[in-house]
Protein backbone atom coordinates (compact mmCIF):
# COMPACT_ATOMS: atom_id res chain seq x y z
CA UNK A 1 0.00 0.00 0.00
CA UNK A 2 2.70 2.39 0.76
CA UNK A 3 4.00 1.92 -2.44
CA UNK A 4 0.75 2.69 -4.24
CA UNK A 5 0.72 5.90 -2.49
CA UNK A 6 3.89 7.38 -2.69
CA UNK A 7 3.28 6.41 -6.48
CA UNK A 8 -0.05 8.67 -6.37
CA UNK A 9 1.49 11.52 -4.87
CA UNK A 10 4.36 11.17 -7.37
CA UNK A 11 2.13 11.12 -10.48
CA UNK A 12 0.08 13.89 -9.04
CA UNK A 13 3.35 16.59 -8.57
CA UNK A 14 4.44 14.71 -12.20
CA UNK A 15 0.63 16.13 -13.62
CA UNK A 16 1.17 19.49 -11.81
CA UNK A 17 5.15 19.96 -12.91
CA UNK A 18 3.46 19.38 -16.55
CA UNK A 19 1.16 22.10 -16.29
CA UNK A 20 3.42 24.58 -15.27
CA UNK A 21 5.56 23.45 -18.23
CA UNK A 22 2.14 23.55 -20.62
CA UNK A 23 1.79 27.52 -19.59
CA UNK A 24 5.63 28.54 -19.85
CA UNK A 25 5.70 26.95 -23.39
CA UNK A 26 2.00 28.44 -24.18
CA UNK A 27 3.58 32.00 -23.17
CA UNK A 28 7.41 31.18 -24.56
CA UNK A 29 5.17 30.30 -27.72
CA UNK A 30 2.85 33.73 -27.77
CA UNK A 31 6.05 35.98 -26.74
CA UNK A 32 8.20 34.30 -29.60
CA UNK A 33 4.99 35.05 -32.29
CA UNK A 34 4.54 38.52 -30.91
CA UNK A 35 8.60 39.23 -31.53
CA UNK A 36 8.54 37.10 -35.04
CA UNK A 37 5.58 40.07 -36.17
CA UNK A 38 7.54 42.28 -34.75
CA UNK A 39 10.48 42.02 -36.41
CA UNK A 40 8.51 41.06 -40.18
CA UNK A 41 7.03 44.68 -39.32
CA UNK A 42 10.82 46.50 -39.37
CA UNK A 43 11.09 44.49 -42.77
CA UNK A 44 7.90 45.93 -44.29
CA UNK A 45 6.26 42.55 -44.28
CA UNK A 46 2.42 42.44 -42.89
CA UNK A 47 2.35 40.40 -39.47
CA UNK A 48 1.48 36.95 -39.38
CA UNK A 49 -0.75 37.87 -36.25
CA UNK A 50 0.38 34.25 -34.25
CA UNK A 51 -2.03 33.84 -31.83
CA UNK A 52 -3.29 31.28 -29.21
CA UNK A 53 -6.55 31.83 -28.56
CA UNK A 54 -7.87 31.67 -25.15
CA UNK A 55 -4.59 31.59 -23.52
CA UNK A 56 -5.10 33.58 -20.41
CA UNK A 57 -8.19 31.16 -19.55
CA UNK A 58 -6.18 27.53 -20.72
CA UNK A 59 -3.52 29.04 -18.61
CA UNK A 60 -5.99 29.82 -15.59
CA UNK A 61 -6.78 26.57 -15.76
CA UNK A 62 -3.76 24.55 -15.51
CA UNK A 63 -2.32 27.00 -12.82
CA UNK A 64 -5.26 25.38 -11.28
CA UNK A 65 -4.63 22.12 -11.67
CA UNK A 66 -0.49 22.74 -11.17
CA UNK A 67 -1.74 24.38 -7.62
CA UNK A 68 -4.14 21.87 -6.24
CA UNK A 69 -2.29 18.37 -7.78
CA UNK A 70 0.75 20.11 -6.15
CA UNK A 71 -0.84 19.95 -2.77
CA UNK A 72 0.12 16.34 -1.49
CA UNK A 73 3.45 16.41 -2.71
CA UNK A 74 4.09 19.68 -0.78
CA UNK A 75 2.87 18.72 1.97
CA UNK A 76 4.35 15.25 2.46
CA UNK A 77 7.98 17.29 1.90
CA UNK A 78 7.12 19.73 4.30
CA UNK A 79 7.51 22.65 2.06
CA UNK A 80 3.39 24.02 2.74
CA UNK A 81 3.47 26.59 5.73
CA UNK A 82 2.17 25.28 9.22
CA UNK A 83 2.42 27.03 12.40
CA UNK A 84 4.86 25.33 14.17
CA UNK A 85 5.58 27.94 17.12
CA UNK A 86 3.05 26.78 19.80
CA UNK A 87 3.64 22.77 19.07
CA UNK A 88 7.52 23.53 19.61
CA UNK A 89 6.81 24.65 23.25
CA UNK A 90 4.46 21.32 23.79
CA UNK A 91 5.49 18.66 25.67
CA UNK A 92 5.95 15.50 23.50
CA UNK A 93 2.62 14.04 24.18
CA UNK A 94 0.37 16.94 24.18
CA UNK A 95 2.47 18.35 20.61
CA UNK A 96 0.83 14.50 19.54
CA UNK A 97 -2.68 15.20 20.82
CA UNK A 98 -2.67 18.06 18.94
CA UNK A 99 -1.12 17.06 15.48
CA UNK A 100 -3.53 14.56 15.70
CA UNK A 101 -6.57 16.35 16.15
CA UNK A 102 -5.63 19.41 13.51
CA UNK A 103 -4.20 16.12 11.25
CA UNK A 104 -8.13 14.88 11.92
CA UNK A 105 -10.05 18.20 11.81
CA UNK A 106 -8.21 18.73 7.98
CA UNK A 107 -9.01 15.67 6.96
CA UNK A 108 -12.57 16.05 7.88
CA UNK A 109 -12.73 19.48 6.02
CA UNK A 110 -10.62 18.33 3.12
CA UNK A 111 -12.76 15.21 2.34
CA UNK A 112 -16.08 18.00 2.55
CA UNK A 113 -14.54 19.59 -0.19
CA UNK A 114 -13.38 16.85 -2.09
CA UNK A 115 -17.20 15.56 -1.88
CA UNK A 116 -18.79 18.90 -3.41
CA UNK A 117 -15.89 19.62 -6.10
CA UNK A 118 -17.07 15.79 -7.25
CA UNK A 119 -20.49 17.17 -7.19
CA UNK A 120 -19.15 20.73 -8.91
CA UNK A 121 -18.01 18.26 -11.78
CA UNK A 122 -20.66 16.07 -12.31
CA UNK A 123 -22.84 18.97 -12.51
CA UNK A 124 -20.62 21.04 -15.16
CA UNK A 125 -20.18 17.92 -17.36
CA UNK A 126 -24.28 16.90 -16.86
CA UNK A 127 -25.16 20.37 -18.10
CA UNK A 128 -22.31 20.64 -20.38
CA UNK A 129 -21.20 23.95 -19.21
CA UNK A 130 -18.17 25.59 -21.15
CA UNK A 131 -15.83 28.15 -21.01
CA UNK A 132 -16.92 31.97 -22.61
CA UNK A 133 -13.72 32.38 -23.85
CA UNK A 134 -12.53 31.94 -28.01
CA UNK A 135 -12.32 28.38 -27.59
CA UNK A 136 -15.06 26.79 -25.35
CA UNK A 137 -13.34 24.22 -22.90
CA UNK A 138 -15.73 21.83 -20.85
CA UNK A 139 -15.38 23.51 -17.22
CA UNK A 140 -15.55 19.77 -16.02
CA UNK A 141 -11.87 18.95 -16.51
CA UNK A 142 -10.21 21.91 -15.23
CA UNK A 143 -12.62 21.16 -12.68
CA UNK A 144 -11.90 17.57 -12.39
CA UNK A 145 -8.47 18.60 -11.94
CA UNK A 146 -9.15 20.34 -8.86
CA UNK A 147 -11.30 17.84 -7.67
CA UNK A 148 -8.47 15.06 -7.85
CA UNK A 149 -5.74 17.20 -6.56
CA UNK A 150 -7.98 17.63 -3.59
CA UNK A 151 -8.51 14.08 -3.07
CA UNK A 152 -4.96 13.33 -3.03
CA UNK A 153 -4.42 15.79 -0.70
CA UNK A 154 -7.44 13.95 1.45
CA UNK A 155 -5.23 10.84 0.64
CA UNK A 156 -2.45 12.38 2.22
CA UNK A 157 -3.58 13.47 5.36
CA UNK A 158 -5.75 10.40 5.91
CA UNK A 159 -2.15 8.54 5.20
CA UNK A 160 -0.33 11.07 8.32
CA UNK A 161 -3.32 10.99 10.41
CA UNK A 162 -3.05 7.35 10.51
CA UNK A 163 0.55 7.72 10.75
CA UNK A 164 0.59 9.39 14.01
CA UNK A 165 -2.32 7.77 15.42
CA UNK A 166 -0.33 4.93 15.38
CA UNK A 167 2.41 5.83 16.72
CA UNK A 168 4.37 6.70 13.33
CA UNK A 169 6.37 9.66 12.12
CA UNK A 170 4.19 11.82 9.98
CA UNK A 171 5.69 12.73 5.98
CA UNK A 172 6.13 16.47 6.88
CA UNK A 173 7.64 15.49 9.83
CA UNK A 174 10.36 13.24 8.53
CA UNK A 175 11.11 16.06 5.81
CA UNK A 176 11.85 18.71 8.46
CA UNK A 177 14.27 16.02 10.22
CA UNK A 178 16.06 16.05 7.27
CA UNK A 179 15.93 19.35 6.28
CA UNK A 180 17.03 20.32 9.76
CA UNK A 181 19.75 17.24 9.76
CA UNK A 182 21.30 19.01 6.27
CA UNK A 183 21.17 22.68 7.57
CA UNK A 184 23.14 21.18 10.70
CA UNK A 185 25.26 18.83 8.62
CA UNK A 186 26.08 21.58 6.14
CA UNK A 187 27.34 23.63 8.86
CA UNK A 188 29.69 21.51 10.53
CA UNK A 189 31.75 21.16 6.93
Amino acid sequence: MRGFLNQLYKFAEILAMAALCLIAGMVFAQVAGRVFDGALGLFGQSPYGFLIPSLAEIAGFLLVAASFLALAGSMRAGEQIRVTLALGRLPARSRLIVEIAVLAIAVLLTGYFFFYAVQFVLQSHRYNEVSYGIIPIPLFIPQAAMAAGIGIFTVSLLDDLICAVSGGETSYGKADAEKSANVHGAGEL
